[in-house]
């Protein structure tokens, strides 16, 4: 039987070289057997200013600026129900191929947390953007300088005497709490936020003792002082090497493993489009993806937000996703989180 925190992983196969060679920028400079002919809505099933929503923006920027699509790609937040309302109305838009959405790995947990009649298989897969990295935060006026010191001190102190902010209940940043809790011997308060932003202004604002912020959610408080990385979730550390701040990169950020927190866990970036669209209207955003991709802007924000840049489409995404469903509900399950 594994531990909890051994399956806390969700395991990456990526044959990335290959499937850019096959559907890369080449290709995707070639005239498309279809194109949108109205504006594309572009879904976010979760807050404003957390990770899916920055990215989701950014790319709708790089398509004007780089003039990536002859008609108009509009962002449009519907987080209701931990993102269920965003993903039954693309499940509902069969066969429309003017509505796609980005995806968080609440794909599979919203599902299976709420039994909100929805599946991943209900849409039409794209294309992986790029796997998101979790990193422990706490306020930078507090005196924790590594996550040993920090968790130690959450032991010491009792159960839920330290609060943990997170985006949602039973989403990737509970998951991943009750994971550092059975790794540590620690219980904390879950606090839930609508979105990542939010959970960062509450942590430098004091309302809650720590997060497992993305890199792109914390980022500007990290740089501005106001809060400390103690750790990252992930078997490596992350490979860029640039001053982040006066005196880190995000290169000098342990693992959490090597910090004695033996918990990892990586989350989707991904693109999906409605059900019953066709072929050719897959492969356009499957390159409408890879030129977004090319652009010095998309590069520049990888490496700014700490992104691991796997990327796949076709066959090999979908055999990805099928194992991480299978994945997140042995972790839901461990952590009791199933709908009942």
């Amino acid at each position: 039987m594994k531990s909890f925190q051994a399956k806390l992983k969700t395991r990456v196969v990526a044959a990335a070289t290959a499937i850019i060679a096959a559907t890369g920028l080449g290709a995707s400079m070639t005239a498309h057997a279809w194109e949108p002919t109205k504006p594309v809505e572009f879904v976010v099933p979760a807050g404003t200013g957390g990770g899916a929503d920055q990215m989701a923006r950014l790319m709708q920027g790089i398509i004007v600026k780089h003039k990536l699509m002859n008609q108009s790609l509009i962002v449009v937040n519907k987080s209701g129900g931990a993102g269920a309302e965003g993903f039954l109305s693309v499940k509902e838009a069969k066969g429309d191929p003017h509505k796609i959405i980005i995806t968080l790995s609440n794909l599979f947990t919203t599902p299976l947390a709420t039994g909100v009649p929805f599946n991943w298989k209900d849409m039409t897969p794209v294309s992986m953007m790029a796997l998101d990295q979790f990193v422990l935060w706490v306020n930078a006026d507090k005196p924790y300088k590594t996550a040993k010191e920090y968790l130690d001190a959450v032991k010491a102190a009792g159960p839920n005497k330290f609060k943990m902010g997170g985006t949602g209940s039973k989403q990737e940043d509970q998951i991943l709490t009750v994971g550092i809790e059975k790794a540590t011997g620690t219980k904390f308060i879950y606090v839930p936020f609508k979105g990542g932003g939010e959970v960062a202004v509450q942590l430098v604002g004091g309302h809650v003792d720590s997060s497992v912020n993305n890199p792109a959610e914390a980022v500007a408080q990290w740089r501005a002082g106001k809060l400390r990385a103690l750790c990252v979730f992930d078997d490596t550390r992350m490979p860029y090497k640039e001053k982040v701040t006066d005196t880190q990169s995000w290169n000098d950020i342990p693992t959490c493993k090597e910090a004695g927190v033996p918990a990892d866990y990586v989350m989707l970036r991904g693109i999906f489009a409605a059900p019953g669209i066709t072929a050719d209207q897959i492969k356009y955003y499957v390159d409408l993806m890879n030129k977004i991709r090319a652009t010095p802007d998309w590069k520049e924000y990888m490496e700014k937000g700490a992104f691991n840049q796997t990327f796949m489409a076709g066959a090999d995404f979908t055999k990805w996703l099928t194992a991480a469903e299978n994945n997140h509900r042995d972790l839901m399950k461990e952590a009791g989180f199933l709908a009942k």
